[in-house]
């Protein structure tokens, strides 16, 4: 109580939540009741009737020192120049705004205490024979000021409430984001384990064979060959293991067989869009060449994803998809004009255009996304790809040695 009440620390009352023109209502409202009581309070002293009123205004921003000036300004009011008996209900209504305004910013006890005070304060002008009014005037400027206690409590509990809801709803904001990126990063990573693991895999096999294709092997190389599988197959199991700790409780969805798909795949999926009702046309810009198996995944996925996305936002818009293959890149990009069909619920999970811009930034490259000036939408990636080095020459193989199987 002593620092909610014994304080001259500023205290401003907040603008509402509501539209920008009607945030400051209440400060207006304050404002306008403070003139209108200053106007109808009949006293031997205008002014301290209008400095009276005008704690209401103070009371926007120090509500603790407005209560006290209003305490005081109520008893001069009484015992040095008393009011006419049909406006004492002018100052009491001022007092109980006052302590309302005083319960918007302080703890209930606090403003509880204050009500009292105001009370007892009253009781004992009426006691000491001043012109307060008769007990029940009395009995109502009590309950005057426990009604203001009661409707401030109630007012900044729903304040409180409201702050805390908005709180809240920021926070799990932010972790469903977060989430979100972890589950696509969980996915991607679950989905290049079958690339990585196949050349692991082809690492092995080749070191594991080519002892018995080089005729009278030195024991160095086959020394050397051997601990070159060896780490391949540590590596693999440390795939393995990475993939069960990113494979969420009961997902089996990484156990299967088949390979991932490439951009060979492509004429597939447009045939499957199609079927959907959109008509994608593809443009191809540049040399066909065979790109690393992580650049060739996470094109087929963005060119998925993106076309995914316009059939649920923008059915039966013109869209296109050119890839263009440039020496060290690849460049795709997706764009459709504006929807001719009314979009429907939209049932996906949200995560599409953190996926496309995980696997961009996971090789280096950059994803751009956004409106066109027509209306349409337009998803543009680029996605490095060194060239690959020559062909190492093969081997000939060893006579008299079979390789294994």
């Amino acid at each position: 109580m002593r620092a909610d009440l014994l304080t001259v620390r500023a205290r401003p009352l907040p603008p509402l939540a509501w539209p920008h023109w009607l945030r400051w209502l209440p400060h207006t409202l304050v404002c306008l009741a403070a003139v209108l009581a200053a106007i109808a309070t009949d006293t031997a002293t205008p002014v301290l009737a209008f400095a009276h009123a005008a704690l209401l205004v103070v009371a926007l921003r120090w509500p603790a020192p407005a209560w006290w000036l209003s305490t005081a300004a109520l008893a001069a009011t009484t015992l040095a120049y008393p009011p006419a008996p049909n406006s004492r209900f002018y100052v009491w209504m001022v007092h109980a705004g006052v302590l309302f305004l005083l319960t918007l910013r302080v703890r209930l006890p606090s403003s509880v205490a204050a009500a009292l005070l105001s009370t007892l304060l009253t009781v004992g002008l009426k006691l000491s024979g001043h012109a307060v009014g008769s007990w029940s005037v009395v009995a109502g400027a009590a309950a005057l000021f426990a009604l203001a206690v009661l409707v401030g409590a109630v007012a900044r509990g729903r304040r409180e409430d409201h702050a805390r809801l908005t709180e809240q709803i920021a926070v799990t904001a932010q972790e469903r984001a977060r989430r979100t990126v972890l589950e696509e990063r969980a996915r991607i990573a679950r989905e290049l384990h079958d690339v990585v693991a196949h050349h692991m895999s082809l690492i092995s096999i080749k070191a594991d064979a080519a002892p018995y294709r080089v005729p009278d092997a030195p024991s160095e190389l086959v020394d050397e060959l051997a601990s070159i599988r060896a780490t391949a197959l540590e590596g693999l199991a440390e795939l393995s293991h990475l993939l069960g700790v990113l494979r969420a409780d009961g997902d089996d969805s990484t156990t299967g067989t088949a390979p991932q798909p490439s951009l060979a795949q492509l004429d597939a999926l447009l045939a499957s869009v199609r079927a959907a009702g959109l008509d994608p046309t593809l443009h191809v810009e540049g040399t066909v060449r065979p790109l690393s198996p992580g650049v060739e995944l996470s094109a087929y996925r963005i060119v998925q994803e993106a076309l995914s996305n316009v059939l649920r936002h923008a059915p039966g818009a013109e869209t296109s998809v050119v890839l263009t293959y440039t020496r060290d890149a690849l460049h795709l990009r997706v764009v459709n004009a504006p929807a001719v069909l009314p979009a429907g619920p939209s049932p996906g999970s949200g995560h599409g255009l953190t996926g496309m811009r995980e696997r961009a930034a996971m090789l280096g490259g950059d994803l751009v996304t956004g409106p066109t000036p027509d209306g349409g939408y337009e998803v543009t990636a680029t996605l490095p790809d060194a060239p690959s080095s020559a062909p190492v020459p093969p081997v000939p193989p060893a006579s008299g040695k079979e390789p294994h199987s």
